[in-house]
């Protein structure tokens, strides 16, 4: 069993196939025996994906910050909901407690969540795979962006390979329970440039 981490939306969005795909995943996550780790919201993709889970009996832990909790926002129906201190210290616990990543559309927080772990697999602090899972195209810009970042020469092609586009939920699963890809870095390696 792999405890897999869900980065998605607090808002539902506007394409009802976002909708069905947190759905599915939830639910396709909890049918593989996994383990979901989330950001803990009875709102949006983030209810949705949970909801899901726990239908089909799966085990769902919530990490929420204190001050979302006392908002009432929190899922009351988890399996385990921790409460932290603050969006800092919940994406480090979501980290310690996840295999592997998967991110759902979503706006700033769900980028802040997903570019922080590829950050930390780039400097070597965390080693997790991490898959975009793409809906009707949302991805696509951000992709282009990392593209672009290549040609550039700020980002590694070694590190972007680590930012892997899945286009279904089961292609998903198969990368945030995969290897992770290989991250060669002037952080942990001193003959990288």
């Amino acid at each position: 069993m792999a405890s897999l981490c869900v980065f998605c939306g607090a808002n539902p969005g506007n394409d009802p196939a976002i909708v069905e795909t947190a759905t599915e995943l939830g639910r396709t996550i909890a049918e593989h025996g996994h383990r979901l780790v989330y950001g803990g919201g009875r709102v949006g993709l983030m209810g949705t994906v949970a909801d899901a889970a726990l239908a089909a009996g799966g085990d769902v832990a919530g990490f929420i910050p204190k001050a979302l909790a006392d908002r009432e926002v929190a899922h009351t129906g988890l399996t385990d909901l921790v409460i932290t201190d603050t969006m800092h210290t919940r994406k480090q616990a979501m980290c310690d407690a996840s295999d592997g990543v998967i991110a759902l559309p979503g706006g700033y927080g769900t980028l802040d969540e997903v570019i922080e772990i590829l950050t930390w697999n780039q400097i070597g602090t965390v080693a997790m795979p991490v898959a975009f899972l793409d809906v009707n195209g949302y991805f696509d810009s951000l992709f282009r962006f990392f593209d672009e970042c290549v040609e550039a020469g700020l980002i590694m092609p070694a590190h972007r390979s680590m930012a892997q586009r899945a286009e279904s939920v089961e292609a998903a699963l198969a990368i945030a329970t995969g290897p992770v890809p290989a991250s060669p870095s002037k952080w942990t390696d001193p003959t990288v440039r």
